[in-house]
């Protein structure tokens, strides 16, 4: 499959640009099995890597030009020059490739321009990590050509970089690291404080389980503003504490720091999210590592409800996707990704998958809701070279 994917994405590169790539990579979209909102507080995630991916042909270029061009947007190659690029100049898609180009250049590498080719399978707007893995892609290809001997981590730092200063999101830098670090059959236990990670193996095919991903097909923005405040108000919540950020607030003293807080009722809510989150990705990774896998289903409800109450980032089709695949025998489900729309995942024996996906989507037609995709998760590998 990936083969035939880089013959097609080398071939149109090909028509387009009238020569060969030099090369063609792949970096996938992810989905985060537990740890939401925590990444920007310091604090632990879990996320996995799809199959769906987006894939780059690339060329260098010695010029100082950037030749952009997609697949999935309507419309011709678009033409940079390096030295124009700027932080928020850019509204379109382009703004995620040229932002790794600009931010590599800032970081003192040596890049003089390229042509670049993309195409992608993973869902715009799912809560899926699309950004990050266009991002990743260019990053990773860029690192080959120009011989700059990056790390994954270092390369998902960049990236970062560029999302939240070049495109002007503030997201934190769990997508970048899922999509250029994961290992298929693995979750990966990421610490965002110090970018330690921990493969976790998670093959739930050979315990009869299939871990679903319903998107509901309502699209969300990270770079509006209700993300935004969010942040804001964790960070705000972290200097009434007096600490460095929320992941220094230790599960046991949370009622204690909930106290000083007094009258903040909205800081109180976003508190109490990010400290029993952190605490929820470190019971799944202790139930992973003990072979205990179905007994992560109500902790993932757990952190739906702490979503949904406490963040306030849910919306009534995530909801209607939880509450439905549990009265239909889920394991568990929760959504993923920043909220206000996006994705939900739902683990599931495998006998059960059919029966669930048909309740979910019945849901929807009769709630008047546009019809979800559905689809399954299964654990994948990070970016790589194709050819």
């Amino acid at each position: 499959m990936s083969e035939a994917v880089a013959d097609t994405v080398a071939e149109r590169f090909t028509e387009l640009y009238g020569a060969e790539p030099h090369g063609v990579w792949a970096a996938p979209g992810r989905v985060n099995l537990i740890g939401e909102h925590t990444d920007y507080n310091d604090g632990f995630v879990m996320p996995f890597a799809l199959p769906h991916k987006a894939v780059a042909a690339v060329s260098r270029r010695a010029d100082g030009v950037l030749r952009l061009h997609s697949a999935d947007v309507e419309g011709g190659v678009t033409e940079l020059r390096l030295d124009d690029l700027s932080p928020e100049s850019d509204k379109n898609w382009t703004a995620y490739p040229a932002g790794v180009v600009w931010a590599l250049r800032e970081a003192g590498h040596p890049v003089t321009g390229a042509d670049i080719h993309l195409s992608s399978t993973v869902p715009s707007g799912a809560g899926l990590s699309s950004s990050a893995a266009l991002e990743v892609v260019v990053a990773l290809a860029l690192n080959d050509l120009f011989s700059l001997d990056l790390r994954g981590w270092q390369l998902a730092r960049l990236c970062q970089r560029a999302e939240n200063v070049y495109v002007g999101a503030p997201v934190g830098i769990m997508d970048q690291t899922a999509s250029a670090c994961c290992e298929a059959g693995h979750a990966l236990f990421l610490d965002t404080r110090d970018l330690s990670q921990r493969q976790i193996p998670f093959d739930l095919a050979a315990e009869g389980m299939r871990l679903l991903v319903v998107d509901t097909q309502v699209k969300h923005s990270h770079s509006e503003g209700e993300y935004g405040k969010r942040r804001a108000g964790c960070e705000k919540g972290a200097a009434l504490l007096g600490v460095d950020a929320l992941r220094d607030v230790p599960y046991a003293e949370l009622d204690a720091a909930l106290a000083r807080l007094g009258d903040e009722e909205e800081v109180r809510r976003l508190v109490r999210h990010i400290v029993t989150e952190n605490e929820r990705v470190e019971r799944v990774v202790s139930l992973l590592e003990s072979g205990d896998t179905r007994a992560i289903g109500p902790i993932l409800v757990e952190g739906h409800a702490s979503l949904r109450d406490d963040f306030r980032i849910s919306c009534p089709e995530l909801d209607l996707v939880v509450d439905t695949a549990l009265t239909s025998g889920a394991l568990g489900a929760r959504m993923t990704g920043g909220g206000f729309g996006g994705s939900a995942i739902v683990l599931t024996e495998e006998p059960d998958v059919d029966a669930i996906t048909k309740a979910v989507t019945e849901a929807f037609s009769a709630a008047g809701f546009t019809s979800p995709r559905v689809f399954e998760a299964v654990p994948s590998a990070g970016a790589r070279r194709l050819r």
